[in-house]
């Protein structure tokens, strides 16, 4: 299996711009358009919250993509065998020492609309902070990384979808609801769908350099029936909160989506290697488009 061929050298904004992968920014934003949906049905909109919600989840989300690109280099994940795109350290674009700093000076920003929350939310927000730090430090730092051990997936789907849906619906309603809590399988399950993708496409890799996912630990097709079980557990959540009479039936609308759904699990079905990198771009796409209906259909 040919590796991609060595990336030219951008500039260095641009090789900043690229180490935050702006392609997987929706994925930490659409699970907080369903939790302020679900809030704002209640009340009316906090904007200073959405803004914080906001702001907190895309720093986050650059951070532990900063740190991804710092540890798997370190750990030997990331070489000149990638099938991915081209990361930042890998490349020698960004030495390791300062995409260290990088990563400590965005957690740090994240504090400032992060201790406004805790202020506003109270102590468990200083506990949801301070898990999802250590998250994206451990997802592949650490003396335990989760991304190595299969426990990839797990993470994604508590901090993408339990976390920020009940999150950010109880920073501006004073609470979460057992709706949020249900609503959140959604985003949560299309953000560990896009993992998987990624770890399909790594599976050869990752084994060599001993990072046990969950696509290495069971194989690809395992990891391609998971990816399509992914879809269909997002798919069934409007259609179970709709039956149940918990959400009206403007809810369903995420469904528009469901062929644009089917055919990823199609072509995941039968693609490997570099030729999943624009499938893992089109899974991000998927959730934040699923999300956003998903929040108009609550509101409506």
């Amino acid at each position: 299996m040919a590796a991609v061929a060595p990336a030219e050298r951008p500039g260095a904004l641009r090789s900043w711009a690229l180490a935050a992968r702006p392609r997987t920014l929706p994925a930490a934003l659409a699970p907080v358009c369903v939790g302020t949906a679900l809030a704002v049905a209640e009340a009316p909109p906090r904007w200073d919250a959405i803004v914080a919600c906001c702001a907190v989840a895309l720093l986050l989300q650059i951070a532990a993509n900063f740190a991804n690109d710092l540890f798997d280099f370190e750990r030997g994940a990331d070489t000149d065998a990638r099938l991915g795109p081209p990361r930042a350290v890998q490349q020698g674009w960004i030495p390791a020492a300062r995409m260290r700093r990088a990563v400590a000076l965005t957690l740090g920003v994240a504090l400032v609309p992060g201790l406004w929350l805790v202020a506003e939310g109270g102590w468990p927000f200083a506990v949801a902070g301070a898990l999802a730090i250590a998250a994206a430090l451990a997802y592949t730092g650490g003396p335990l990384p989760l991304g190595y051990v299969g426990l990839g997936e797990a993470a994604v789907f508590v901090f993408f979808g339990v976390v920020a849906v009940c999150g950010t619906q109880w920073v501006q309603s004073g609470g979460f609801s057992g709706v949020a809590l249900a609503a959140s399988v959604a985003p949560g399950a299309l953000a560990s769908a896009i993992l998987v993708v990624n770890n399909l496409r790594d599976v050869a890799t990752d084994r060599v350099a001993g990072k046990r996912t969950l696509a290495v630990r069971f194989g690809a097709p395992a990891a391609r029936v998971l990816y399509a079980g992914l879809l269909a557990s997002a798919y069934a959540t409007p259609v179970a909160l709709v039956a149940s009479g918990t959400l009206g039936w403007p809810a369903l609308l995420p469904l528009a989506s469901a062929p644009l759904a089917v055919r990823l699990a199609r072509r995941v079905a039968r693609t490997e290697g570099a030729a999943l990198n624009p499938l893992l771009a089109e899974t991000a796409k998927l959730e934040f488009v699923f999300c956003a209906l998903f929040a108009g259909g609550i509101l409506a």
